[in-house]
C-alpha cells in the first residue's frame, strides 16, 4: 500500500477515532457532529466547576497566609517579650 502525504496508508484504516472513511453517511457525520458537542458541552461545565475550585482555593491560600502572617507576629513578639524579661 502507497503511503500518503499524511503518513496513513491508501486504503487502510482511518489513522483516529474520530477520522471518518469516505463512504461516511451525512447521517453519521450529524452523529458524531452531535456526539462531539455533547462532549464539548460535559468539558465545559467541568471547566466552569474547575474555575470556582480554583476560585475557592485561591481564597482559602490567602486566608491561610494572613493567618500564618498574624501567628508569626504574635510568636515574634512574644519571643521578643521573653527576651526582654530575662535580660537577653
Amino acid at each position: 500500500a502507497a503511503a500518503r502525504e499524511d503518513g496513513a496508508l491508501e486504503g487502510g484504516p482511518p489513522d483516529h477515532s474520530y477520522s471518518l472513511s469516505s463512504g461516511t453517511t451525512s447521517e453519521e457525520l450529524l452523529r458524531k457532529l452531535n456526539e462531539q458537542r455533547d462532549i464539548i458541552a460535559l468539558l465545559e461545565v467541568k471547566m466552569k466547576e474547575m474555575k470556582g475550585s480554583i476560585r475557592r482555593l485561591r481564597l482559602s491560600e490567602a486566608q491561610l497566609r494572613e493567618e500564618i502572617r498574624v501567628k508569626d507576629r504574635l510568636l515574634h513578639a512574644a519571643g521578643a517579650g521573653n527576651r526582654k524579661r530575662h535580660g537577653l
